[in-house]
């Protein structure tokens, strides 16, 4: 029995090829990213380069997630009437809602408030969920009190101006450390933190004008701690404010204020 014959019309695959140059391409794409985000001196910015990166590999969006990033380094940072964009992802956004990037504002803070920061009054970084402006207690209150002290205020009012630059939500978020409290003015650790976070808000609100309807107050008591409760060092940490900026990401968990309804005669 012969070999079979081959027929005129079978014609070899010549395209094969493209499946693995695309890999290739993905992988090159990958590799020119990340020396991108490693060549940068500001290390904020490239923690936030690589998670929009993985964000953007799962959800096949690479190409134009590059292209936008390469952009927004070349051009000037956006004005009032320019689209939002948090690093080149755009994502849906809640009604009436204008958020913007926060990164510009981290850099403004940091460079206002350096002082502050070397001293460790407070700290001042980027999280997932937004911007956060730590608030050392044995700076901005008494021990045991929620009383903000006097001398902080020239402080919150740089913070204040800055806060008013951003259309964000802010959410205020007293924490304590381990040590349970118990007197006449504060039953528990939660009173406690509840009750420096309501502080805050009516400094920022009666004092430095921000609207109370950008602002919320959150009570974590020592459920939330930054550093180890068994040190003095790390008790003195975790008690603190954390004014909370949010960004685009989450402000979408936060509630939608509704329109007023309206009022009819009979």
């Amino acid at each position: 029995m012969g070999l079979r014959r081959r027929r005129k019309d079978d014609h070899p695959n010549h395209e094969r090829w493209l499946v693995s140059y695309a890999d290739f391409i993905t992988l090159l794409f990958a590799f020119f990213v990340m020396m991108y985000a490693n060549s940068k001196t500001d290390q904020e910015r490239a923690q936030l380069i690589s998670e929009a990166f993985k964000q953007a590999m799962s959800e096949g969006r690479l190409t134009q997630t590059i292209a936008k990033l390469v952009r927004r380094e070349e051009t000037p940072p956006p004005g009032p009437e320019d689209k939002p964009m948090l690093l080149g992802l755009e994502t849906p956004k809640a009604p009436n809602q204008q958020v913007i990037e926060l990164l510009p504002s981290l850099q403004e803070l940091n460079e206002k408030l350096k002082k502050e920061i070397e001293t460790g009054r407070l700290e001042v970084r980027l999280e997932r969920r937004g911007l956060i402006i730590s608030l050392r207690e044995a700076t901005f209150f008494p021990s045991g009190n929620d009383t903000v002290e006097p001398s902080t205020i020239p402080t919150l009012a740089l913070i204040a101006a800055e806060l008013k630059r951003t259309p964000n939500p802010i959410r205020l978020e007293g924490h304590t450390d381990s040590i349970p409290i118990h007197n006449a003015r504060f039953r528990s650790n939660w009173d406690l933190s509840a009750a420096r976070g309501i502080a805050m808000l009516d400094m920022f609100t009666n004092r430095f004008g921000i609207p109370a309807e950008r602002l919320a107050i959150a009570g974590f008591a020592d459920t939330a701690p930054v550093a180890p409760n068994e040190t003095p060092e790390g008790r003195a940490r975790n008690r603190r404010v954390d004014i909370v900026v949010l960004n685009e990401e989450a402000s979408l968990s936060q509630p939608v204020q509704s329109a007023p309804a309206a009022v009819t005669g009979t």
